[in-house]
């Protein structure tokens, strides 16, 4: 059964209200990207309210981000099934109506299960919000649409844990999940009184429900094992391996049923599109570079540098300046230059900041540190939007609403992956700096200077250690920053293999 369209009813939207819309899909998309990270500093504070453990308070961050990452490569087939716009206002409903139970959650087990169903809400939200951002934009504006949803994913995930810590400054944990209700309730009112029109057809397609399966075992696996592998200590850990060998068989038992099927639930063909799979290769590269550094900054700074959390977190917003200068006017160029060189230039941009980072020493000061910080802002407004526009230009328009969500999925997929990897490289890159640095000192002589300067022997062996702690730490940032810029530098020139993106980009919105 289909819906049919009616052409008049699928005019962009104009002056107020386009710019209510407009606000109403960029809120969204902030909003679900806000709860990938809000939780992050309230672990300790929600455990000891739910009289847990740390170590268990975790699954408040894993469950959220198991259920969303399952959801979002689900996009277009829900909205070829439902409508986008019925897709998008109940998961704008359910998420604030999931986000009040987190807050009244009496116990950790329940707690979880909200999160998963805030986590399953969430997940359409953020590729629904950008396809229905270039629907209601007319053509010659859809840059400045896609400049406005490319910030609020960037700044979103630096937002979480600077809103989450204020917070819990002035407020109890509950309230890192109340704060969406009223958010959710005004959007949820607006939403379809502003884009009922672009329903899109809807296509009863049978439901491929053993690739739905296979979905959420490798995904779900993979997720748990990333957010539990260093914790339970990787390979070591049978579970760890149980998790592995399941995402592994998962993955390709995935791929061989999607590609074989002629209604599947992910629609894996996009890939066969050489802007496609050139877009979703710079994305997962380049934003898992991105997302590694927004982890490992915090943590050199407070475990290394004598930042707390406040300051830290003070110093990673910085990138968010640039990034909200730089997008409307990244989406102006964008209509006369080539999208890869704009992506390229970005991505270069992000490079360089890796590289500026693997020079730090244990004396850099206050200004070292920030300036990088507020250039990677430059880099991330002028790779999101472009390389969202390589990636969708040449999909037909009935695929647009599966390629954003396959985009929105690698996109938190790699920086999942990415944060893993390099926090574990971190620590052990730190391990193997100090017992080099233990060897090559002569620790009797240090200790007896600082003995001859004042210090107790028990004094100078303190201070011997953390000396040698901090400039390890330091060894260990330099060599992970240096790896992430090259990484970078790779993801910059992979663009190029992208065919040109039309004049005028084929974003107009699809129902798959």
């Amino acid at each position: 059964m289909s819906t049919p369209l009616i052409e008049k009813d699928l005019a962009p939207l104009k002056g107020p209200i386009l710019m209510f819309a407009a606000f109403v899909l960029a809120m969204a998309n902030f909003m679900a990207i806000l709860d990938t990270t809000i939780a992050n500093v309230s672990v300790t504070t929600i455990a000891g309210g739910l009289a847990v453990s740390p170590n268990e308070g975790t699954w408040v961050i894993t469950s959220y981000s198991v259920a969303e990452a399952i959801t979002v490569p689900l996009t277009g087939w829900l909205a070829m099934r439902f409508g986008p716009v019925r897709v998008f206002t109940t998961a704008i409903a359910m998420f604030g109506l999931f986000s009040a139970l987190c807050g009244l959650a009496p116990s950790l087990p329940i707690l979880v299960v909200c999160r998963i169903l805030q986590g399953l809400s969430g997940g359409p939200m953020m590729p629904l919000s950008q396809t229905l951002m270039m629907r209601i934009f007319p053509p010659h504006l859809r840059g400045q649409a896609m400049g406005l949803w490319a910030m609020t994913a960037v700044v979103g995930p630096i937002a979480g844990p600077l809103l989450g810590g204020a917070i819990l400054d002035d407020l109890s944990w509950p309230w890192i999940f109340y704060i969406n209700v009223p958010v959710a309730i005004g959007l949820m009112f607006a939403a379809p009184r502003l884009l009922r029109r672009y329903e899109g057809e809807i296509v009863r397609q049978p439901v491929d429900y053993t690739g739905l399966g296979l979905l959420i075992v490798w995904v779900g696996a993979l997720q748990i094992m990333l957010d539990k592998g260093e914790e339970a200590d990787w390979f070591n850990s049978p579970m760890i391996v149980i998790l592995a060998i399941t995402a592994i068989i998962g993955f390709c038992a995935f791929v061989f049923w999607e590609i074989t099927q002629a209604h599947p639930i992910v629609n894996l063909k996009l890939f066969q599109r050489r802007s496609f799979a050139i877009a979703a290769a710079v994305m997962s590269l380049t934003y898992g570079s991105f997302f590694a550094s927004v982890v490992l900054v915090p943590l050199w700074l407070q475990s290394s540098m004598g930042y707390d959390a406040k300051w830290s977190g003070r110093i990673m917003a910085l990138q968010g300046i640039l990034a909200v200068i730089m997008s409307p006017i990244v989406a102006q160029v964008a209509r006369r230059v080539d999208p890869r060189a704009i992506a390229f230039f970005g991505v270069m941009v992000i490079a360089l900041v890796m590289l500026m980072r693997s020079s730090f020493s244990t004396d850099a000061t206050f200004l070292n540190i920030a300036a990088p910080q507020f250039l990677l802002g430059l880099g991330m407004s002028c790779f999101f939007m472009p390389i969202n526009m390589i990636g969708i230009s040449n999909l037909p328009p009935q695929d647009v609403a599966s390629g954003t969500g396959l985009l929105n999925f690698l996109r938190t997929s790699s920086g999942a992956v990415a944060v893993s990897m390099v926090t574990t490289q971190w620590s052990n890159a730190s391990t193997i700096a100090r017992t080099d640095i233990a060897g090559r000192i002569d620790a009797s002589g240090v200790m007896a200077q600082m003995q001859s300067g004042g210090q107790t022997a028990a004094q100078a062996v303190s201070t011997v250690d953390q000396l040698t702690q901090q400039q390890s730490v330091m060894l260990a940032t330099d060599q992970t920053f240096m790896a992430l810029g090259a990484f970078a530098a790779v993801a910059a020139f992979t663009v190029w293999l992208a065919p040109r993106p039309p004049a005028t980009p084929n974003m107009q919105m699809g129902g798959h």
